[in-house]
Formats: structure tokens, sequence, C-alpha cells
């Protein structure tokens, strides 16, 4: 397929966005539903980029996975995306992007950890630090040339995701004195859409590169793997722009995702978070594994249906989405590596555990035995060699007592110590005896 004209602004190159968000555009256009391409930014100096652009921007994805009892086997080339710019090298070339006046969406997922204002960020960098920031920085000169904002969709998994990366570029916009006349165009000319996205997108197939190579006749560095199942939940509604429900797509357009996203980031990602540091801790690589392990698999479905699920309504609803989450993480084709999900866990346990184990408490006035227990997990797995997070994070992790780790505001948004004695005695636990006794005390409770 010829590239086209570029349309879209994608913040984040790595598996989840090529294999949701980049799937739909390439689909979109098959159907002759959509005229244009996508320009991947880098968001963060380290990324790929570069390996992305040594194949001219193309690559294989998979998607495969159980639909209605049928076995889904899905190949689709990818090759929606014009080019890559990465800010670090070029940041000319990232600020040039602003003149196309044919680009009309920004995408983005930078993680939990990227939608955050740091007020050391200068206008005057290039780029800024934050993605916020850089953000800020494309949509000033956007606004200087007088041309049409965007139809912005954020796709990171906090809370209103949208209102948040708004929120922080309002900010900027007074930290850099950029007048109240570009606030107002900020807020009348761009669409900061909340989404909940939900796909388990399992990245490089390591183990199965070869033999896939050997299917498409072609050696592919950036092949990407996913489930068949997708859902795209947008506030607002752009679907004369972006026809998604035209195309089939499990899209809802909605005035309030709070909703569909609770469920799911307390649920799937609350579940996932809570799993894989202390079955990474007990030995196991992938997810499949884990719910073939009699206590990660028995621990999981305490959190689950005992802990996440009474926390946020024990509906009808809630337990089939629940059912579906096991269903999903069982599914054969994947081989989901734990230390993939285990990327940024402490931000990520803020987000999508720690306000079950507060709510919890406040309604059985007790902590929960299972999501607290994964806690102490997440403790002890940042005291390995394995964490992935923020280089200033994981040095605070690895040498910090509990009690530190419980009290840092910076990292959960407030002080935790009124979990400190279980917590405790879980770290103990599983320092002294191990985790294969922990998890048999845990599931005892």
């Amino acid at each position: 397929m010829s590239k086209c004209k570029e349309t879209v602004i994608q913040f984040g190159e790595g598996g989840f966005l090529r294999g949701f968000v980049d799937y739909f555009f390439q689909k979109l256009k098959e159907k002759g539903l959509f005229d244009g391409s996508v320009v991947i930014v880098q968001p963060i100096e380290r990324g790929m980029c570069e390996q992305l652009e040594k194949q001219n921007c193309e690559y294989n994805l998979f998607l495969r996975g159980i639909d209605n009892g049928q076995v889904v086997d899905e190949h689709t080339h990818i090759d929606i995306v014009s080019r890559c710019v990465n800010p670090y090298i070029d940041n000319e070339a990232y600020l040039a992007l602003a003149e196309n006046p044919d680009f009309r969406f920004i995408v983005s997922n930078t993680t939990e950890a990227g939608i955050q204002f740091a007020a050391d960020n200068q206008f005057t960098d290039a780029p800024a630090k934050s993605f916020p920031g850089k953000l800020t920085q494309i949509l000033y000169k956007r606004y200087k040339l007088g041309l049409k904002g965007f139809i912005i969709l954020s796709c990171e998994l906090i809370d209103h995701n949208g209102e948040e990366l708004k929120k922080c570029c309002m900010q900027y916009a007074d930290l850099w004195n950029l007048g109240q006349e570009f606030k107002g165009w900020m807020e009348s000319e761009n669409d900061f859409c909340s989404t909940l996205v939900d796909r388990i997108v399992t990245g490089f197939p390591r183990d199965e590169h070869d033999d896939l190579c050997k299917r498409i006749g072609q050696v592919d560095n950036m092949m990407d793997t996913a489930e068949i199942f997708h859902l795209w939940v947008i506030q607002g509604d752009h679907e004369d722009e972006l026809p998604l429900q035209k195309a089939g797509f499990h899209v809802i357009w909605t005035d309030n995702v709070d909703p569909y996203k609770k469920r799911k980031v307390r649920i799937l990602n609350g579940a996932h978070t809570s799993m894989v540091l202390g079955a990474r801790l007990y030995g196991l690589e992938t997810v499949g594994e884990c719910l073939k392990d009699e206590k990660v698999s028995a621990l999981l479905k305490k959190c689950i249906f005992e802990e996440i699920i009474p926390t946020i309504g024990d509906t009808q609803d809630n337990r089939a989405f629940g059912a579906a989450v096991l269903e999903r993480f069982s599914n054969p084709f994947i081989k989901h590596l734990l230390l993939s999900i285990a990327l940024n866990s402490v931000s990520k346990f803020k987000a999508r555990v720690l306000p079950t184990i507060l709510e919890y408490k406040e309604e059985y006035g007790k902590l929960p035995q299972g999501l607290t227990f994964s806690l102490a997990a997440l403790i002890a797995f940042y005291r390995t060699d394995e964490a992935n997070d923020d280089e200033a994070v994981m040095e605070f992790m690895k040498s910090a007592s509990v009690a530190d780790i419980l009290s840092k505001e910076e990292y959960w948004g407030q002080d935790l110590s009124e979990l400190l004695s279980l917590v405790q005695e879980y770290c103990d636990l599983i320092e002294e005896k191990g985790m294969s006794a922990a998890y048999d005390v845990v599931l005892s409770r």
C-alpha cells in the first residue's frame, strides 16, 4: 500500500499502539474509510524508531485467540506508518509537524508515567522531557500558525486520561507564559478525548519468530502479536471523521468513559499487576503458566472474585467480565511475558490496584489479603535486578525500608503507612520462607 498524506501524529512506537490503533487505521484504509497515514513520534530518549525505520516503518501483526468458540489466527501486514520522528535527534523535524494542515488526530500511549507535569521542563528545551511538555510545544506552534487543532486520543491507562493530559498542557501554558489566547485555542479548537483501550498485546513473539517469518516469507524484527479481542471506548463522538463503528470495530463513542474504564482497569489490569510480580518471584515466566499453576491461579481468582469485584460492584456483568478475563489470560496463542507486564509497576500499581485496596478497607474494615500481598510482592520484586522503571524509582525501591516505601507520597499519591503491618508481615514472609510458602499463607486466610 502506498504511503499517502499524513493525518495522524502518534506518540509511542511500542507494541500496544502498533497492535491496536495502527491496526484500526490500517483496516479503515483498506475498507476505503480513511485517507491518511501515521507519523510516529518517539516519546522518550530510548526507543525503537530506528529499528522500525530499517523496515520502511512496515511490520506484521498476528491476532490470535478464540472468538465465539472459533479459533482465529489473523495476519495483517501493517504499512500505515509513513515515517518516524525522534525529537531527541531532530527536534526541528518534530516541531515541523505542526506546519502540516492535514494532521487531524493525535494518539498517544506513553504508559501511566507519561502523563505528568514536570515543572523543570522549559519551553526552550529541545524537546521538553515530558510528553505533555512536547505536546504543548507543538500545539503552541500550531496555534501561532493559525491552523485548526486536533482530535487527541489518549490511550494511557489512567483515569480521565484526556482531561489529565489537557490539564498538564494548560499548566505548561501557564508555566511558560504562553498567554490566555493560546489556552483558549487549546480549549476550543482541540478535543482531548479520554479513552479506554482493551486488548492484550503480547508484542514481539520471541519464541515463534522464526516460524512466523517463514510463514510470511520475510524477516520482520518489529513483528507484533495480540489477542483477537478489542474494545475502544472514546469520550466524544467523531465517527464522522473516524468511522470505526462503520468499519465494524467494537468502538463505543460515549459521554462518560468512567464505568467502562473502572471495570477494565480494576479487573483486567488490576489482575495483571497484582499477579505478575509475585508469580515472577515464584519462578514463572508467562501469564499462561500462571493460569496453569494451582497456587498462582487460585490467588488470582481470589483477588478478582473476592476482593476486586465486591469492591466495585458484585454484579452479573462484572462477574462475567471477570470470567472473560480468565479466558483471555488462558489464550493458548498468547505468550505474555511477566517481565514485559512488569514495566513501570509502581505507577501501574497506584492506578490499577491501590484504589481497590483502599476502597475495600473502607467498605469492609479490613485489608484485602490477596491484593495487599501483591504490594509486598512488588516491594520484593523491586529488590531484584529484574525491575524495569525510572532509574530513581528503582534505586529508591531497592534499598529503602518497607516503611519508607509506603510513606512515599510521591509514588502513591498519599501516605500508605496504615498498610505497614500486613505488608511488612508479607515482605518478611517472602524473604524468609520464599514465594511458595507465602502463597500458601495468603490462600489459607
